[in-house]
């Protein structure tokens, strides 16, 4: 049985708008906290937002594919409610679940804000819980309700969007959680999963020719420890060069030796079990996933290695666990490369953020004219867009002034008097010189959870900047409120108030 809200408050229990925050307090906590008192407090706004989460309703797979449940029966599961205000408190706090447990058991506000009484109510969520329910969010449905979170700080503003919308594009990348790779620790990761799960599947069958795969992972462990600690001698005796050279040759093929090994006696095991059944079938898929990233890696070793061979950069892969991470090398300073993929946001001068996208296997050109699209899908008022350099192309110069009123996108190299003009027109000049602001919304997104993203898969990587993006979002409205709460109390205090 899933409901949005508990209808029925309980003895003891304090309705959310009467829930005091400290005004005083500086932490985060308190910020996201009202911004979400704003949420549910504010009827149109509540309606819109509910709506929105009735969606997330739990699916089970059957014979024909999964089905949702029937939110009517069953044992009483975690409100979508409870979703929202725990899924907020993990980004805007940059959180892991771990202390998301332990605010939502031990923290009196937040409790308060779950609907929990402060007399006998011992409710207690689990770790597996959390996991299990903050992740059945869509990055659909948490664009919507950031839409609606948007909406609701312009009204907070009083801002009029008669005269147009301003937005500020850029990208920036969001770190995968994976290690540096290389050639060699890449066939590591592979060879140690393949032998794990062989030692699985044979245990599961009653077979024992994997006994020993906690001693096997470790010998090739040495082996791949011998190799990388071999370098390239600097030395200009030319016996002492070749003896070198001789030396990584014999450990890269020991190492691949003892790789092809192990993947033998995986194929043997697998071959001698029952494959239609479900379980060894899971598992015999897995063990063919890392089986082929270890052949890849293989024939990449042995083509660098020991043919000298440049391995061309479409081939590469950079995690085994997280396929979609990319090799980003944007040139700045200190950072030579990053591990992740690029996100381009879109916010605005208010400070809120109006959309984002995931770049997957593209660039800022090729992104430009589609973001600044859809953006102006969610909010008509988007009359003027500014970009730097690198969204730049012929074509997104010509797209992008058939959306938006005004685009303020620089012209790569040389500009033609025609574009000097245009360049030189003091309301592009005066929208440029602002256009470095959206630094300050990426920084704040990178500090609240979105410097590196510790969920897997590409779909987990895409529901985390998701909720990172409302969550930023939602403190940005509480931070509002709250000054704007600070000064009414000023006002109504004068001049000559006491000092506290």
């Amino acid at each position: 049985m899933r409901k949005v809200v508990e209808p029925q408050m309980e003895l003891g229990e304090l309705p959310i708008g009467m829930i005091e925050l400290d005004a005083r307090s500086r932490d985060d906590i308190p910020q996201i906290l009202r911004g979400l008192q704003h949420l549910y407090t504010t009827p149109e706004v509540r309606a819109e937002v509910f709506a929105i989460l009735e969606e997330l309703v739990p699916e089970r797979s059957t014979e024909t594919g999964p089905e949702k449940v029937d939110v009517e029966n069953g044992r009483p599961g975690m409100s979508q409610w409870n979703l929202l205000v725990l899924g907020v408190l993990r980004l805007g706090l940059n959180a892991d679940y771990d202390r998301i447990r332990e605010l939502a058991n031990e923290h009196r506000t937040i409790r308060q804000f779950l609907g929990h009484s402060g007399w006998d109510d011992d409710t207690s969520y689990g770790l597996q819980t959390l996991r299990d329910n903050l992740t059945r969010f869509t990055p659909e449905v948490l664009d919507r309700i950031n839409q609606v979170v948007v909406r609701a700080g312009h009204r907070a503003l009083k801002k009029s969007l008669e005269d147009g919308l301003v937005g500020r594009c850029d990208s920036f990348v969001v770190e995968t959680d994976v290690h540096y790779p290389t050639d060699t620790n890449l066939l590591l990761d592979a060879i140690r999963k393949v032998i794990g799960l062989s030692a699985e599947l044979a245990a599961a069958n009653d077979r024992t020719e994997w006994r020993q795969h906690a001693y096997h992972q470790r010998q090739f462990k040495r082996a791949y420890r011998r190799l990388t600690r071999l370098r390239h001698s600097t030395s200009q005796d030319p016996q002492r060069q070749q003896a070198r050279t001789v030396a990584i040759a014999q450990a890269c093929w020991d190492y691949l030796a003892a790789a092809e090994l192990h993947l033998q006696r995986s194929a043997a095991t697998g071959a001698g079990v029952a494959a239609h059944d479900p379980a060894n079938f899971l598992l015999l898929q897995q063990i063919a996933i890392f089986s082929d990233h270890a052949r890849r890696q293989i024939d990449q070793i042995r083509r660098r290695l020991l043919e000298g061979e440049r391995i061309p950069h479409d081939e590469k892969v950079f995690s085994l666990f997280e396929p979609h991470t990319e090799w980003i090398s944007k040139g700045k300073a200190g950072v030579p490369v990053e591990l992740g993929l690029r996100v381009c946001v879109m916010a605005d001068p208010d400070g809120f953020l109006l959309h984002h996208q995931v770049m997957e296997r593209c660039t800022d050109d090729t992104v430009a004219v589609p973001m600044v699209q859809e953006t102006h899908e969610r909010f008509p008022q988007l009359h003027a867009v500014s970009m730097d350099k690198g969204f730049h192309s012929p074509s997104n110069q010509t797209e992008l002034r058939q959306i938006v009123d005004t685009v303020v996108l620089p012209k790569k190299g040389r500009c033609n008097r025609e574009e000097a003009e245009r360049e030189a027109d003091p309301a592009f000049a005066a929208l440029r010189r602002t256009h470095a602001a959206v630094e300050s919304a990426i920084n704040a997104l990178e500090v609240h959870g979105l410097d590196r993203c510790p969920d897997h898969g590409i779909d987990g990587f895409r529901r985390y900047v998701g909720l990172a993006v409302l969550a930023r979002n939602v403190q940005h409205l509480g931070a509002i409120l709250r000054r704007q709460e600070r000064e009414t109390e000023k006002r109504r205090r004068g001049p000559y108030r006491k000092a506290a």
